[in-house]
C-alpha cells in the first residue's frame, strides 16, 4: 500500500467533485475508477475521476493498493471521522491565531443563537474538559 499524506487542512477544502467521489467510495466500500464510474452517479470522464481519486489519496483521504493495472481505493476515514477531523482542524486554526479569544466569543454567540440548550451542553463539555485537565496534572 502506498503511503499517503496524513489528513490535513485540505480535507476541509474539498471541491464538489471530490465530495461526490468520496461519497461513491464510501457507498462501494472499495472501488477502482471504473467501478466509481459504473455506479452511474458521475458523468465525468475516466481521466477526470482518476485524477480526482489521486488527489484524494494525496490529501490523505483515500488509501490505494494495486489492482491489476489500476488502483483499488478505500476511504481512510468514515464520514463521521472526516467530519470530526475537519471540525477539529478548523478549530485549531482559529485558536492558533492571535484573535483566539475573539473566535471563542463568536463560537459562543453562534451556539447561543442556534439553541440555548446547546449553550448548556457547551458549558457541560467545558466543565468536563476542565476536570479532565485537573486530573491529568493540567491547570
Amino acid at each position: 500500500m502506498e503511503t499517503p499524506r496524513p489528513i490535513a487542512d485540505s480535507s476541509s477544502a474539498l471541491g464538489p467533485l471530490e465530495k461526490q467521489v468520496l461519497q461513491s467510495v464510501w457507498a462501494l466500500g472499495t472501488a477502482t475508477v471504473r467501478e466509481v464510474l459504473a455506479q452511474g452517479s458521475l458523468w465525468q470522464t475516466y481521466p477526470t475521476i482518476m485524477t480526482t481519486m489521486d488527489r484524494l489519496f494525496k490529501k490523505g483521504l483515500l488509501d490505494r493498493v494495486p489492482d491489476g493495472r489500476a488502483f483499488r481505493y478505500s476511504a481512510r476515514f468514515s464520514p463521521a471521522e472526516l467530519e470530526r477531523a475537519t471540525a477539529v482542524n478548523s478549530m485549531r486554526q482559529l485558536l492558533a491565531s492571535e484573535n483566539a479569544s475573539l473566535h471563542l466569543s463568536y463560537l459562543v454567540e453562534a451556539v447561543g443563537e442556534q439553541d440555548s440548550k446547546l449553550l448548556d451542553e457547551l458549558l457541560t463539555l467545558v466543565e468536563r474538559q476542565r476536570a479532565e485537565l485537573k486530573k491529568g496534572g493540567g491547570q
